[in-house]
């Protein structure tokens, strides 16, 4: 009798471990179900008692597998049985950033209008807004600003949806983002504007749909250059003609007390120069060791720029 008792409650102690192992496997089972898009497994699952939200180690749930695979049937039956539309990993991402970041609109869409926080960031510090700017996907872009994404959101740098757009070239994105009156002159913790953006990354077509849309055209950095000075030090005559025709400063300086003048005179750059004097820029002025840009030429034995200058 007290072998009997003693298997008994062996088996009753027992029972909760096994139970908590098997509602674990059913849980991975309908993550996996989700990822693939396995509908008839995900409702079975979900009856024999896997939880909706069961995440793994990650904090990643069924939804959000379903989410990145591009599972739209399976999500659809998640949210209808009480999955978290905000739940969130250990990384701080969400469903929302990880359609944003695999370019699913449909989903997206979904997402949002079932309650989605479109201002939820990644441990990182992207939210839903930055990631499909960066990535390209200008329709996702386009529904976030709908649903109230803000658009002049920065990141832990100071970057925002506009300057990922510009740094990747995505010019739908860019026009999106225009079309909803995002602020064209944020500057990161670096003072780096959007346009500067553009020029650093020869985006001469992204330039001029910033400066369409009121882009400020010298506006300085941290080290106080503008689009022109940066463009200049990259001895970019094609945008240095654009600037220039737009408006540009030819004689502001940075810190160092360099102009445009000095960049193109040290990339011995004979037709900027020429360009440069022609848009007014001041030969006279002197950079921070005292010398002009005449004085620099001449030093470094640039003959034809010595005699564009005298």
């Amino acid at each position: 009798m007290r072998i009997r008792t003693l298997l008994l409650m062996s088996s009753l102690l027992a029972s909760p471990i096994l139970f908590a192992a098997d509602e674990q496997e059913l849980n991975r089972q309908l993550r996996e179900a989700s990822m693939v898009d396995d509908v008839v497994n995900v409702r079975q699952l979900l009856e024999d008692g896997a939880n909706v939200n069961g995440p793994n180690r990650f904090g990643k749930t069924p939804l959000m597998r379903a989410v990145e695979g591009g599972s739209t049937q399976s999500a659809i039956v998640l949210l209808s049985k009480g999955a978290d539309v905000n739940a969130r990993t250990a990384a701080g991402c969400t469903a929302l950033t990880y359609a944003a970041e695999n370019g699913y609109p449909e989903i997206s869409a979904m997402l949002v209008e079932l309650g989605a926080n479109v201002h939820d960031r990644t441990r990182s510090g992207w939210d839903a807004m930055m990631i499909s700017a960066r990535l390209g996907y200008d329709l996702i872009v386009r529904q976030l600003l709908e649903f109230g994404a803000d658009g002049n959101a920065s990141d832990r740098y100071g970057d925002t949806a506009l300057h990922g757009a510009v740094e990747k070239g995505h010019v739908p994105v860019v026009k999106a983002l225009m079309k909803y009156h995002v602020n064209p002159n944020l500057q990161n913790k670096k003072g780096i504007t959007p346009l500067i953006k553009a020029v650093d990354k020869n985006q001469l077509a992204i330039a001029q749909l910033l400066i369409e849309h009121n882009a400020k055209l010298d506006l300085k950095d941290k080290a106080g250059a503008t689009a022109l000075l940066w463009a200049a030090d990259a001895n970019n005559l094609a945008l240095v003609t654009f600037l220039l025709k737009q408006g540009a400063n030819p004689n502001v300086q940075d810190e160092d007390g360099l102009t445009a003048l000095f960049e193109a005179v040290d990339n011995d750059n004979r037709d900027m120069v020429e360009l440069l004097l022609a848009k007014g820029a001041d030969k006279s002025l002197n950079n921070q060791d005292d010398i002009n840009a005449l004085q620099m030429a001449e030093k470094a034995g640039k003959t034809e720029i010595v005699n564009l200058l005298k």
